[in-house]
């Protein structure tokens, strides 16, 4: 079987890929840019996925260009809201990709991180699958967690301190405090 995997960043492709490989799968990573801000945290993102790849000899399709406005516009005012939209706006990308690619399913790394919202991610996932017709492969990954944290350290890989769109970076430096404060 022949899968296609939508790749956000390369420490959390690390146990994803060694499962799917497990299973006598044929994995190809697939790279979505247009969300993460700013530019230079997508090439370092890229760049280190790429090198991944290369040790790991897992061929991957980059998505072109740099849609952040095309992103932001598609947020804007629905900012509670927007992890649905960029959940759906990956997927959906990685599905069409499958399709044209004669994939026989798609997967996502998003399923890996205990800090993402799963069940949204797999409610979306089946969605897709059904608009585009090519099946989603769902698995939860989040039980190699640990595994995949200790091996990127070890491989000494960048590892990002927010998902990447412009609001989680926002929120990984301006956060609430007990008083509904500003801490920062």
């Amino acid at each position: 079987m022949k899968i296609l995997m939508h790749t956000c960043c390369a420490p959390c492709s690390i146990y994803p890929l060694r499962i799917l490989r497990d299973e006598g799968l044929a994995v190809m990573g697939y790279f979505y840019r247009h969300n993460i801000h700013p530019y230079t945290e997508c090439r370092r993102r890229q760049e280190t996925l790429e090198a991944f790849a290369n040790r790991h000899e897992l061929k991957l399709i980059v998505q072109e260009g740099y849609d952040l406005e095309g992103f932001v516009r598609n947020v804007v005012y629905r900012e509670k809201d927007r992890c649905r939209h960029c959940y759906f706006d990956r997927l959906r990308s990685a599905a069409l990709v499958a399709r044209k690619g004669k994939f026989d399913a798609f997967t996502s790394t998003l399923l890996y991180s205990k800090f993402q919202k799963h069940e949204m991610i797999q409610e979306i996932g089946a969605s897709v699958a059904e608009e585009t017709g090519v099946p989603f492969y769902y698995q939860d990954f989040r039980t190699g967690w640990k595994e995949g944290v200790a091996v990127s350290k070890r491989e000494g890989m960048y590892r990002q301190s927010y998902c990447g769109c412009i609001y989680s970076e926002k929120e990984r430096f301006f956060r609430k405090g007990p008083a509904g404060r500003a801490s920062s």
